[in-house]
């Protein structure tokens, strides 16, 4: 391999002749060698939306030469069009303020850029002017999040809530036993229990909208320590209105930076409410793989759609996979929000070194949610049909029944009357006609649809 020699503050160091990074980028990549989780390629492409806003910004500023502003936004572009992935090959695992990853970006602009005006354009003096380490990650933070759960996680979320829309329409009417403690109770539509699921995803969905409102408030401007020292006057609103336009959201500055370089309240916001909908999704999966449990001797109340054999030994077996998947996803996402809680919390006097390991499990925590529940909706959700005779034949039979008696003969005898049922083994019509109450009576009070408010 042919090498150069490249130069920073530290002295020489040898790059690969063929890559455009230089000496800090190579210097990272060597002394970190640890795992293999790269900074993630979102987090790249918000660098590269970032330090274009800041070229333009800086040119209109008067501060950046037109030319040179140009030959940096369309090395940007570049970046943006995934032309030089490969370029940007450092580890999460890294400095804590991600020094490295902004210099990487740096010098590959700065060195592509250089190429595309055919005269120098410094990674330091021109690239990461009027910017510094500790205002340009935390940035990138914020608008990779934004992208991420705007354009990836909200619209899986809203698919899936439709899906389940339309099937807790569907259901409305299929009366069926309700179940608390896993035990059986007051009968209730499965509409209605899949209303349920619908709400919980309404209720995530506007948490995840509030928390990209203080998502999308950024650092940049406040530099090394939060006091804007090297950022002209304007520059920090300035590029918030650049991001704005280039990513057609509104972006904002944050009113305080020492508060935006040190403090990773935001990201733990946000993610607190990944966690919310992980728990909802969790709670959603299991309820849909035991009502679909069977198919002879489970619950058997819906049937799920058939996706692959589900055992390598027993013939004709198949699994509910995709709620499967969609509890280990859930069961990370609880596991992630230990690990962006803790990072977050590690902020010392005026900068947080914990933020390559926080955005990481974000990124990871949204995406997998996003996936499954495309996977989920897709594969499994849009599939499900309801088993009518079996949720007639448990809401029929089920002695919580028993409850609508309680307001005309008292809750002791009503309770009698199902121990009696129970222990005989008969219908819950027959104890209570062995009790005193006739056939007319117990139709009236024991009318399900009405017990479901129908």
């Amino acid at each position: 391999m042919e090498y150069r020699t490249e130069r920073d503050s530290l002295g020489e160091v040898k790059v690969p002749a063929d890559r455009l990074w230089g000496a800090q980028t190579q210097r990272s990549f060597e002394n970190f060698k640890i795992g293999g989780e790269r900074m993630p390629i979102e987090v790249v492409k918000a660098f590269a939306q970032m330090k274009k806003a800041c070229a333009l910004t800086n040119a209109k500023l008067g501060i950046l030469p037109e030319n040179l502003k140009g030959a940096i936004a369309a090395a940007c572009d570049e970046i943006l069009a995934g032309k030089w992935d490969d370029e940007f090959p450092l580890v999460v695992w890294q400095t804590g303020s991600d020094t490295q990853s902004n210099m990487n970006m740096n010098e590959v602009v700065a060195r592509r850029a250089s190429q595309l005006l055919g005269s120098d354009v410094h990674p330091n003096n021109h690239v990461n002017m009027s910017q510094s380490s500790n205002d340009t990650f935390p940035t990138a933070m914020h608008l990779t999040a934004v992208v991420a759960l705007k354009e990836d996680l909200l619209p899986s979320l809203r698919q899936l809530k439709e899906t389940l829309a339309q099937k807790s329409h569907a259901f409305m009417d299929l009366v069926k036993t309700g179940r608390t403690h896993l035990q059986d109770a007051t009968p209730i539509t499965l509409g209605q229990e899949f209303s349920g699921y619908v709400a919980m995803l309404e209720r995530c969905e506007r948490m995840v909208e509030t928390s990209i409102g203080y998502l999308s408030e950024i650092a940049l401007g406040g530099t090394a320590v939060g006091t804007g020292l090297n950022a002209p006057a304007g520059f920090a609103e300035g590029v918030a209105s650049c991001l704005s336009s280039l990513l057609h959201c509104e972006i904002r500055t944050a009113p305080n930076k020492f508060h935006s370089l040190t403090s990773k309240d935001e990201i733990v916001f946000a993610h607190g409410a990944l966690k919310a909908l992980a728990a909802d999704l969790m709670k959603i999966a299991n309820d849909i793989r035991w009502m679909g449990s069977g198919p002879r001797c489970g619950l058997g109340e819906i049937i799920l759609p058939e996706n692959e054999p589900g055992s390598s030994i027993m013939p004709g077996k198949v699994n509910p996979t995709q709620c499967e998947a969609v509890t280990m996803v859930s069961v990370q996402v609880m596991g992630n929000d230990v690990a962006v809680g803790l990072a977050a919390s590690q902020g010392n006097f005026e900068l947080n070194v914990f933020m390559p390991v926080a955005i990481y499990n974000f990124l990871q925590s949204s995406r997998l949610l996003a996936d499954a529940m495309r996977s989920f909706d897709e594969n499994c959700a849009r599939g499900i049909e309801a088993n009518e005779k079996q949720l007639t034949h448990y809401a029929q039979n089920s002695l919580m029944n028993v409850t609508a008696l309680s307001p005309h003969i008292g809750y002791d005898k009503a309770a009698k009357i199902a121990q009696k049922a129970n222990r005989e083994g008969t219908s819950l019509k027959e104890a209570a006609l062995g009790s005193g109450l006739t056939a007319e009576e117990f139709d009236r009070y024991v009318d399900l649809r009405k017990m479901c408010g129908l």
